[in-house]
């Protein structure tokens, strides 16, 4: 299999030269706002919804993983297919089909067609996502993209941190199904924005075909993809099933607090892997992971003390906040020339975990219960730094 990556057509004519379109890539934060908000959404609403279908919690988990699987299998094909298309009519028809299924799981009697709307919410997930960085190059003046990308970026954190708590309030208050409503009621309000304010661009050309299998077998890159998947394996099997957890744990911390911390966290997390991660990048993902770990282990054994289980989250997600960026950075330099293709592979690894830890999660919780679930970021953590070292030659040519 191989897949053909394309050099990109020029801005779209217009932009100032010295100033971001800033309506426009707030659009598109905006919308990468809702997109991970609404992949995380049934976190914090395996309870509700697990009642309100007549299903198990293990069940219920499967919507983060029929959602995810819908973005591990077309995320990659949407983006070959659809390079050449101009970009404005590909994201308003995004758009229209993330709202549609949206509004197909808030209403949908059974539990079978509201996965089914999952699985294409997530495709259409996958698309867009393939869609942001790309766009928000194309609609700012060279010299300014690294701003316009970090802006657009910016709505995934922010997303988690403040998203799916707020979704968790709602669906908690009043009934789950309020929770995807809104989500599709917010994404009309984007899609209007992005009809009126984002401008359009051209697609891309066709340049030259590249073996995937090719990329993979280059040093290092196979590692950080190991490392990535086991690092959010752990990380996704503990937050999809974080409120049979604290059910079990009997600490009265509340679903929608602790979500929330761990969102502020990771944004924190963010900002530090910022500012290390051009000078310690090793270190800082040795630490990170070491980190994490222990984290799991605190939640586990001290799961009746509030204030352990919010150490333990904070840790959790200043730990866990950075890892996109301080992966990202090892896997494009290892990979050269081919850095667009091995970064093609980089939502698939993370959607992959999340969809394993569905699964996973779902088998821990029916054999062991709610309690056993963060041993999974210790597990996977410990994993993940051991695949680090391993290949830290690799990895990290530059820190012999």
């Amino acid at each position: 299999m191989s897949l053909t990556y394309a050099t990109p057509a020029p801005p779209v004519a217009g932009p100032a030269a010295d100033r971001l379109p800033w309506r426009a890539l707030s659009v598109l934060a905006l919308l990468g706002f809702l997109l991970i908000s609404t992949e995380t959404m049934p976190a914090g609403l395996l309870p509700q919804i697990s009642a309100g279908m007549g299903t198990s919690e293990g069940i219920a988990g499967q919507y983060v993983s029929a959602y995810a699987l819908g973005t591990i299998l077309v995320t990659v094909p949407a983006i070959a297919l659809t390079r050449g298309f101009r970009r404005k009519p590909l994201l308003l028809l995004g758009i229209v089909g993330f709202v549609l299924a949206n509004a197909l799981t808030a209403v949908a009697p059974d539990v079978v067609l509201a996965l089914a709307a999952r699985f294409v919410a997530g495709g259409f997930s996958g698309m867009l996502w393939g869609l942001l960085a790309g766009y928000a190059v194309r609609i700012t003046p060279p010299a300014l993209t690294g701003r316009a990308l970090s802006l657009v970026v910016a709505g995934a954190p922010v997303g988690i941190a403040f998203g799916t708590p707020l979704g968790t309030w709602l669906g908690t208050t009043f009934d789950w199904r309020w929770s995807f409503g809104g989500l599709a009621v917010l994404t009309v309000v984007v899609l209007v924005l992005a009809a009126l304010l984002v401008p359009d661009a051209a697609g891309q050309r066709a340049a030259t075909g590249l073996p995937l299998a090719r990329v993979v077998r280059i040093p290092g890159v196979a590692a950080v993809l190991a490392v990535i998947f086991a690092w959010m394996l752990g990380n996704s099997t503990t937050y999809t099933y974080v409120a049979p957890y604290l059910r079990d744990a009997g600490s009265g911390v509340s679903v929608e607090l602790l979500l929330l911390v761990f969102g502020v966290a990771s944004i924190g997390g963010l900002a530090l892997t910022a500012a290390l991660v051009d000078r310690h990048p090793q270190a800082l993902v040795l630490a990170c992971t070491a980190v994490f770990a222990a984290a799991g282990v605190v939640l586990a054994v001290g799961h009746r003390s509030p204030v352990a289980v919010y150490a333990a989250v904070v840790l959790w997600g200043v730990t866990f906040g950075g890892a996109s960026p301080q992966l990202q950075r090892p896997l494009s330099a290892v990979s050269g020339d081919d850095a667009d293709v091995a970064n093609a592979f980089l939502p698939v690894a993370f959607n992959l975990a999340i969809f394993a830890a569905g699964v996973l999660g779902a088998v821990l919780l029916g054999a062991a219960g709610g309690l056993v679930v963060p041993l999974a970021m210790t597990v996977f953590g410990v994993l993940a730094l051991l695949v680090v070292v391993a290949s830290r030659r690799s990895v990290y040519p530059g820190a012999r």
